[in-house]
């Protein structure tokens, strides 16, 4: 079954049409989910519940860590961690690094997967637009999203600024989930660097904008073609036409298939 979901159309926001199809094998409860959060967030359907299905397997497998988030925009995606960490009865620390001014200036190597600039595309944005390339959103807006799911505020913290400028001093030393949707290439290789080597084995990175963005995909790609990898590089596994999800391995797991 699939239901529709209207939405605002936006060239940027990765749509090909102004609704949303939800996939045939999605329950009533993820299709509630995605509604739930569908004004916070520019992520997918299926981005939504891969993020949801995350949460659950680190419960589930008792891997230990805090949920940092690069990226926030309205904080949509953290109230579906937040929620589906309060359905398990689980609590842990989530950080939300955003300069919750909209983006930072980007650079040569960030172009669309059609070749064409994020300057380009930025330029042909008002920053007043509800969904764009500038994904603008407050501090103030974003608590107040985050903070109605019923998630336990002090265990909340919000992280202002560029991330280049406040990571890895304002992040946990160990991270269970780390989900980037910084799109650009300098933001997204300073994450990386910082901040994988905190998620903990069996841990779960999400890269949201690895099939979209040439930069990120640079960034993610000239990361683990680093020495420190050689032959053990992960596995992206394709969520959709941009995301990918990383299940961190254990020193055990054995190198190949």
């Amino acid at each position: 079954m699939s239901r529709l979901l209207p939405r605002k159309a936006s060239d940027w926001v990765r749509q090909a049409v102004e609704q949303v199809t939800y996939p045939p094998d999605f329950r009533p409860a993820d299709i509630a989910l995605c509604e739930a959060v569908a004004d916070f967030t520019m992520t997918s359907p299926e981005r939504i519940l891969a993020l949801h299905d995350a949460v659950r397997y680190l419960v589930q497998n008792g891997i230990e860590g805090d949920v940092v988030e690069c990226g926030v925009w309205r904080g949509g995606s953290m109230m579906v961690v937040a929620k589906t960490l309060l359905a398990l009865g689980d609590a842990r620390d989530l950080y939300l690094c955003d300069t919750f001014e909209g983006m930072s200036p980007p650079t040569e190597h960030d172009r669309a997967f059609d070749s064409r600039t994020a300057e380009e595309m930025l330029e042909k944005t008002s920053r007043e637009a509800g969904r764009s390339a500038w994904c603008i959103a407050g501090e103030d807006d974003v608590r107040q999203n985050v903070f109605s799911t019923g998630y336990p505020s002090r265990r909340v913290h919000f992280v202002r600024g560029k991330v280049e400028d406040t990571l890895p001093e304002a992040a946990p030393e160990r991270i269970a989930l780390l989900r980037l949707d910084t799109d650009w290439y300098e933001s997204t290789k300073h994450e990386l660097e910082v901040l994988y080597p905190r998620l903990v084995e069996g841990g779960v990175l999400i890269l949201d904008d690895y099939g979209y963005w040439q930069g990120a995909r640079k960034a993610v790609d000239e990361y683990f073609a680093g020495p420190e990898f050689g032959t053990n590089r992960p596995l992206l596994h394709r969520i959709d036409l941009t995301g990918r999800m990383v299940v961190k391995r254990t020193h055990e797991a054995p190198i190949g298939f």
